[in-house]
């Protein structure tokens, strides 16, 4: 029973956190929500009132992409794959990502919401190159590793379409592994 007894008392730990971290966002703690928040913050868009619009979760409000609408992603682990909705494009998808996956079973690997990589994708350029390629497009679509390389925007700025500020990285690195964990 020692194993369940504290077991629960890392749930209710948890379940308090999650309190406070809905509190601060007005959304339930999870991934998806908390993403969005932090790269809204950090990104300056402004995410739509309800949670459940079609195709995007917002839109940049300032700098190249001013007026472009996004959907944000935040993946605990960079596998390769991201959820597109074929009847919903946005302008762009913004990935947060944390650490690349590692070949084989997940079974007793932690998964940290760390944010290590983010990528920016022009939609319709990705859209159309996996078209070409045969992929389908839906929930854990394969993106080729070279779409990847060329949508990183940090921490190295591999995309010519949009340029991190100082202070968007300093913002990103405190949600790096070695920073949390």
């Amino acid at each position: 029973m020692d194993d369940l007894e504290r077991l629960a008392e890392l749930i209710r730990t948890r379940n308090r956190t999650e309190g406070e971290i809905t509190a601060i966002i007005g959304r339930p703690a999870q991934i998806g929500h908390l993403g969005e928040y932090i790269a809204a913050k950090i990104f300056s868009i402004r995410l739509h009132e309800s949670a459940v619009h079609k195709g995007s979760d917002g839109e940049f409000t300032d700098g190249p992409l001013a007026g472009c609408s996004v959907n944000i992603k935040w993946y605990a682990r960079c596998e390769g794959i991201l959820d597109i909705n074929p009847a919903g494009i946005p302008d762009y998808y913004l990935v947060l990502a944390g650490p690349r996956a590692d070949v084989g079973s997940s079974r007793g690997r932690v998964r940290p919401w760390v944010i290590e990589s983010v990528f920016l994708f022009d939609a319709l350029k990705l859209t159309e190159a996996l078209r070409r390629r045969g992929v389908k497009l839906g929930i854990a679509t394969s993106v080729a590793q070279h779409l990847w390389e060329a949508a990183e925007i940090y921490p190295e700025a591999k995309n010519g379409e949009y340029s991190v500020t100082e202070e968007q990285r300093k913002l990103l690195s405190l949600f790096r592994g070695d920073n949390v964990l």
